[in-house]
């Protein structure tokens, strides 16, 4: 497949880069600074551009089969909130405008559910993330309403982490995936192969999904 990775350069988009790479896909990173992509290969193309720039970015996306989106204004951005969603929906609009189906979206853990409240609204969710939750809760309720791609919005577990590729998850949808000692975590290295096994196999068109061991 020809995908377009958003935010290669990231947390998760650097072993999202790595997972796709590894399958043979050609995959064309957009990024704010290509000299952050460490990976090489003949099937990577990498691209500077300013994702608030929808129309140049649509242009620049044209002919790929798929777009993920791992975009983070960053988590000491003051501004992450407006930015997120502004950067989100450029995206989401430069995906139609190229004619592309397929958008995959890195959301977070807070819009998941537990007893039906979203962790973002509880008292202990933490004060510095909560901004960064909340736009990607919104962003989510904006998709839900998006009937022209086949999106598709992935909430990491509530405790995503560093650590090994070892293909051994459990997948689940508006709740947290819990292990037998209570804990709901995933390494950023499996995150990535769900991430690359769902733009292959598409079982989670219009909905989102949620994974931990």
């Amino acid at each position: 497949m020809k995908v377009v990775l958003i935010g290669a350069s990231g947390f998760v988009g650097t072993p999202v880069l790595g997972e796709l790479l590894n399958r043979g896909h050609q995959v064309t990173t957009i990024v704010r600074n290509p000299d952050k992509i460490a990976a090489k290969s003949e099937n990577l193309t990498t691209v500077a551009a300013d994702i608030f720039n929808t129309g140049q970015l649509a242009e620049l996306i044209k002919g790929n089969d798929a777009v993920i989106s791992a975009y983070n204004p960053g988590w000491t951005n003051p501004e992450i909130y407006s930015d997120f969603i502004k950067g989100s929906e450029s995206i989401r609009e430069a995906v139609k405008k190229a004619g592309i189906k397929r958008l995959l979206v890195v959301g977070g853990a807070g819009s998941l559910r537990i007893n039906g409240a979203q962790l973002v609204d509880g008292p202990q969710f933490p004060a510095e993330y909560k901004a960064g939750a909340t736009a990607a809760r919104d962003f989510l309720n904006i998709l839900y309403n998006e009937n022209d791609l086949d999106w598709t919005f992935l909430s990491p577990a509530i405790n995503l982490h560093p650590g090994e590729r070892t293909g051994k998850f459990r997948l689940g949808t508006d709740e947290p995936v819990f292990d037998t000692k209570g804990k709901c975590e995933i390494s950023v290295e499996d995150m990535a192969i769900a991430i690359v096994d769902e733009i292959e196999n598409n079982h989670y068109i219009k909905k989102r999904f949620t994974l931990g061991y």
